[in-house]
């Protein structure tokens, strides 16, 4: 049986790829929520020694940071970013369902920003600059995210060969790749520059000239 978002996809739309978000996410929540599981048993135990009969009461205290833990499990569970040959599609929530999405003709920039512990784990935040003002325009902590931005860059300028209306032999084909690379060597120059504006080592109005500059070679 098809998923919810099989059900939203458009005629000849197919999906290319589809993640979420990395599992370190976990680390630091669980880190809190064994804290506060713990704060709270041992508090329940020594009220409990003081008073007697709380500490049993302390249990149902105990049961909320287990209570968000699965929600938050599921919350992550049903929250994906998923690549089609038209668009990108960000869908979350389990029962009450909530989808954003950014057509791939829209995209202008994609940048891919990697920690060093980032590049070991391999998850990495992905910044898609479109020319809506609503879609989905960030991937926090994506698995694989150097593989999903690779497959986002060949999806749009095959979407820009067939729009063109080329005849998809050799030539065309030869085309297309080179496209496709061109679109690669910019969205990492911007990249760099957005690095370098971060920084503070080019004012903003350098980096906007420097990035109508380069959007004007895709």
């Amino acid at each position: 049986m098809a998923g919810y978002v099989e059900s939203l996809l458009g005629a000849n739309e197919k999906i290319i790829i589809r993640r979420r978000q990395h599992w370190f996410i976990w680390i630091p929540r669980l880190a809190l929520y064994a804290l506060i599981a713990a704060a709270i048993g041992i508090g329940s135990a020594l009220l409990g020694a003081m008073t007697g009969g709380v500490g049993a009461f302390g249990v149902v205290f105990v049961a909320i940071p287990v209570f968000l833990i699965v929600k938050e499990l599921i919350d992550w569970w049903t929250e994906e970013y998923i690549l089609t040959n038209q668009r990108i599609i960000q869908s979350e929530g389990f029962i009450n369902k909530r989808v954003l999405d950014s057509s791939l003709e829209k995209i202008n920039d994609v940048m891919l920003t990697q920690s060093v512990l980032g590049r070991i784990l391999d998850f990495g935040d992905i910044k898609i600059l479109t020319s809506s003002t609503i879609g989905v325009n960030r991937l926090d902590k994506l698995a694989s995210p150097v593989q999903f931005k690779i497959a986002m860059v060949n999806a749009k300028g095959a979407l820009r060969q067939t729009s063109d209306g080329e005849d998809l032999g050799p030539v065309s084909a030869a085309k297309g790749s080179a496209t496709a690379v061109q679109i690669a060597e910019v969205s990492d120059r911007l990249e760099e520059l957005d690095d370098l504006r971060r920084k503070g080592l080019i004012s903003e109005q350098e980096f906007q000239a420097k990035r109508a500059e380069l959007l004007k070679r895709i």
